[in-house]
């Protein structure tokens, strides 16, 4: 609440946040590229330092200009180095990084849950901070490692997401949203990050992350803290990326409604009347990570270098470098034994209902009474890594790199034959693995590349991976067209967890065999336009999946997906419709359950109050799926399996919101869920058994600032 006692006293001023503009402007104009570029110094001043800089097109004369303290990295071309404000993340494998945008921007504001942001969102569990899947089937994550939390992969911190900063000014940016009314079942999300440049090469920042929610529906509170603390120095030779992240996560697991007539045919005065699988039981999954990283790198020329030369970015090059990286998961669930009555459990035979008592789980494997599983995974990694720039690092053969790792897993839970020592099993494996890439561009019209990764021996030992990707980029008055292509080929082993697992409610012991995939992707954009193509195919043999029974299972055959993405943005005046529409098909729903047509569309009217001070958007967006089997949620598994015995869907579900963007600061108000009640067949499910939530009002403010 700190934010709201500040925001009446401070007046906003001209705000020096970057725009994703500017970086689109420079991806149509070519001077755009991700993976770093070369050019004049922006930072560069007369000889009284009275200029802010120079034209980038100007020749660079050291008789007659002196740099003041440069940004002189090989991975920020001019561009970027001349945004007041950019951040990015860095490569786990490559001497590379990725430039996004800050957001400062009063596009996606008003989407509260991180959840829905891409494409047409995911399915959920509910509310803020619980969890979700996307529901693209190639955008679900793969992650070898703890594989328990991935329903939560969309808050977490990970060593490929830590945003590092270069800021020209202190940053600040605070933002707080919330539901209005009763406080007991209150969302909040709080967000806080501070950066700081000790020299335009060195800088830290910290990042925070508070969402959750107390729960609209008996027991379902949340708690979810983010943070990451990073230091980062791009010189001209020397770089280095560190970073320290943690996830924590506490969530309490209701086990959905008891049966579907619960939301479609009853009317409960409040949510929290609504009866629930598992509310006796009282189960909760808490989840805590920490994490950090070391990723450094020294460049050794292979060319004199000048005075002249303000980067190594276009001179022959060798980059020799090193990344460490410690990472420790746990999980914890518990619960006790107790049964629900469904109250439309059965038909007697004049047709009326009979309750019927039932228990969420079939199995008490080490105590009937209550439960208290434990499992634990640490992974360290260390990698050693080369990459050659023959001549320049944006021509037409940019980089190649190469490297060689190895990982140290710890895998620990509890065992029957530890019950009476109070001991944990602890198992330890290692995995070497090898990888290499290659990639480069031709000018502004072709960027092209190449990898792949092998593991020759260990734990993972055959595990392989290739790839190839190329973007053909054209121009008309202005205006980017770009046609893009991947591939990749994948053989991986299944996780440990997919094979071991000893618990009270589910114990196994499998033998599978490897995954095998075979991926093509297409995309065809013109961001001017606001216009997006995508198709994916791929084909995957041997595809463990969890059954509808919540057990690990393995797909004897093969199995095809299809998805076909559009979108296509309209602005008629201030007038804007959005539009996101995803079909896709599953040659076994069964294994890989999919909804045929998932759309999201997006109509607002979008206007200055006054110009270049207040600008506001009023509309609704509108989110919609097709019926069919959608996946169940495993409280004490963490994960989704593929249930078949209720089909959801067909039902919109629409908010309307008001959103404004006063200089620095942003504002929305927005009712969630505004046709609850009033039209639908209220399926408001996109995960069967775990309804969406009903009307709420939300506020929402953010503010920056950069002094």
């Amino acid at each position: 609440m700190f934010l709201l006692a500040v925001l009446p006293v401070i007046a906003p001023g001209v705000s020096y946040a970057q725009d994703a503009s500017d970086i689109m402007r420079a991806q149509r104009n070519g001077t755009f590229n991700q993976n770093g570029g070369y050019g004049s110094n922006p930072y560069a001043t007369d000889e009284e330092g009275e200029g802010e800089g120079t034209d980038q097109t100007q020749q660079q004369d050291s008789t007659e200009r002196r740099i003041r303290k440069p940004l002189e990295s090989y991975y920020f071309n001019d561009s970027i180095r001349a945004l007041p404000n950019f951040q990015w993340t860095v490569s786990r494998d490559y001497n590379k990084v990725n430039i996004a945008p800050i957001d400062t921007l009063l596009a996606d504001w008003r989407i509260d849950y991180p959840f829905y942001v891409k494409g047409v969102g995911d399915m959920t569990v509910g509310s803020l901070g619980q969890a979700s899947q996307p529901v693209n089937y190639f955008d679900r994550p793969e992650d070898f490692n703890f594989t328990f939390s991935q329903p939560y992969y969309i808050y977490n911190y990970t060593a490929e997401n830590v945003p590092f900063y270069n800021v020209k000014r202190p940053f600040m940016l605070m933002s707080y949203r919330e539901t209005l009314g009763q406080k007991r079942y209150r969302e909040e999300n709080f967000g806080l990050t501070l950066a700081q440049n000790i020299s335009p090469s060195t800088g830290f920042n910290v990042n925070y992350l508070a969402r959750g929610t107390k729960g609209k529906y008996i027991w379902s509170r949340t708690k979810n803290h983010n943070t990451s603390v990073a230091f980062s120095h791009t010189g001209k030779r020397y770089s280095v990326h560190a970073a320290y992240f943690n996830n924590h996560i506490e969530q309490q697991e209701n086990g959905g409604v008891v049966g579907l007539w619960a939301i479609t045919d009853t009317t409960f005065e409040m949510p929290s009347g609504v009866p629930m699988k598992l509310a006796d039981a009282e189960p909760q999954n808490i989840y805590r990570n920490n994490a950090f990283f070391v990723k450094q790198a020294i460049a050794i020329p292979l060319q004199r270098v000048t005075e002249r030369d303000f980067s190594l970015a276009d001179l022959s090059t060798v980059y020799v470098g090193h990344t460490f990286e410690y990472n420790s998961w746990s999980k914890t669930y518990t619960d006790k034994y107790a049964t629900y009555t469904d109250e439309h459990g059965s038909r007697d035979e004049n047709g009326n209902f009979v309750p019927t008592t039932g228990e969420y789980y079939k199995n008490w494997y080490i105590n009937p009474q209550e439960s208290r599983d434990s499992i634990y995974e640490r992974v360290i990694t260390n990698r050693l890594y080369v990459q050659a720039q023959p001549w320049d690092r944006n021509g037409v053969l940019g980089t190649l790199d190469g490297g060689i790792g190895v990982d140290f897993h710890t895998y620990s839970q509890f065992a029957m034959d530890n019950y009476l020592s109070g001991e944990y099993e602890k198992v330890n494996k290692t995995s070497w693995f090898v990888y290499a890439a290659i990639d480069g561009k031709v000018k502004k019209y072709v960027d092209w590349g190449a990898d792949f990764k092998l593991y020759p021996s260990g734990y993972r030992g055959g595990d392989l991976s290739i790839g190839a990707n190329v973007a053909f980029k054209a121009y008309i008055r202005g205006h980017a067209l770009v046609l893009s292509g991947r591939f990749r080929q994948e053989s991986r082993s299944p996780s440990y967890w997919q094979e071991n697992l000893f618990s009270n409610h589910y114990v196994w012991s499998n033998s599978f065999d490897k995954e095998n995939e075979t991926r093509f992707e297409v995309a065809f954009t013109v961001p001017d336009y606001g216009i997006e193509l995508g198709a994916w195919q791929g084909v995957f043999v041997n595809r463990i999946y969890y059954n509808a029974e919540s057990l690990v299972a393995q797909n004897s055959g093969s199995l095809s997906i299809t998805s076909l993405y559009a979108r296509k943005d309209f602005r008629i005046g201030g007038f804007n419709l959005n539009h996101r529409v995803l079909v896709q098909f599953s040659s076994d729903q069964t294994v890989a359950p999919v909804p045929l047509v998932t759309a999201y569309l997006s109509y607002f009217y979008e206007f200055w109050v006054k110009r270049d001070v207040l600008r506001l958007q009023v509309g609704l967006d509108g989110r919609y799926n097709t019926s069919y089997y959608a996946p169940g949620y495993n409280p004490a598994l963490a994960t989704f399996y593929n249930q078949r015995e209720v089909e959801v869907g067909n039902y919109p579900y629409i908010d309307a919101f008001v959103t404004a963007k006063w200089k620095r600061m942003r504002i929305f108000l927005k009712y969630q869920h505004v046709n609850y009640d009033l039209f639908g067949n209220n399926q408001y499910f996109t995960v069967a058994g775990y309804p969406l939530n009903p009307g709420m009002f939300k506020l929402g403010i953010s503010w920056g600032f950069y002094d």
